[in-house]
């Protein structure tokens, strides 16, 4: 897998450098990458400084910032149900993305969570979700490698998650605004299907489903720019 741009190269190297096998950059990068330069030396891993064209072609994509790490993915884990019991104690809130089939919309709700101190993300097991990929580190500036994923099956895990977190599901309209709920649980807030929302069977299992009030002239945000609107939103819950 190829992760693109400083940022994204920088908390790879940060994060988990033994992941890395290989590095390449443009001139004007290589002081910047002097440090995950050094640690490829000490490896033995190779780095190599290469001209725009080349870079674009390891990466396959004209947008790669001037950098490529070839890394070994990180694929997310099976969620441990003992494990999740213990996180809701940092009162932090958890993700969920109930098939976000979009890597670039999983990428920025990746991002929007590291930088609200979201620490962890369940993926549904179903076959329209996006996993990390290429285009969604190249978006996430980093955030894939700060912020823990596991995946799920969303309807055997969220009764036995409701015991620890207060289940938000979202929707286009009939949810109420996000405000004055109990605080007796921290809130796993769950993002739906960019075509098809949330999926019907899983709104049932939430304890509140929430709306994002608008003026009416659109029907809706973008799930990436929603994602981010309603995590800046509990922070005051």
């Amino acid at each position: 897998m190829c992760v693109c741009g400083l940022a994204a190269v920088e908390a790879l190297f940060s994060s988990d450098p033994g992941r890395v096998e290989r590095l390449f950059f443009e001139s004007r990068l290589a002081g910047a990458l002097a440090r995950p330069r050094r640690a490829l030396a000490k490896t033995h891993k190779p780095y190599r400084e290469v001209e725009a064209d080349e870079l674009a072609r390891i990466a396959g994509t004209m947008r790669h910032g001037g950098v490529v790490a070839v890394a070994r993915p990180r694929p997310p884990l099976p969620l441990d149900m003992k494990l999740a019991a213990g996180w809701a104690r940092d009162s932090r809130p958890l993700v969920i993305l109930d098939g976000i089939g979009n890597p670039h919309n999983l990428g920025a709700i990746v991002r929007s969570a590291a930088y609200f101190g979201v620490a962890r993300i369940i993926l549904a097991e179903r076959p329209d979700q996006a996993l990390p990929s290429a285009a969604s580190y190249r978006v996430a500036e980093g955030a894939l490698d700060r912020v823990m994923l596991y995946r799920a099956p969303l309807p055997a895990v969220l009764p036995a998650l409701k015991r620890f977190y207060r289940i938000l599901g979202t929707a286009l309209e009939g949810g109420v605004p996000l405000g004055n709920l109990p605080r007796d649980r921290p809130a796993a807030l769950i993002l739906g299907n960019e075509e098809s929302g949330v999926d019907p069977a899983i709104l049932a299992l939430c304890d509140t489903v929430v709306t994002i009030p608008g003026s009416g002239q659109m029907q809706s945000l973008n799930v990436a720019a929603a994602a981010a609107v309603l995590l800046y939103a509990l922070r005051a819950v």
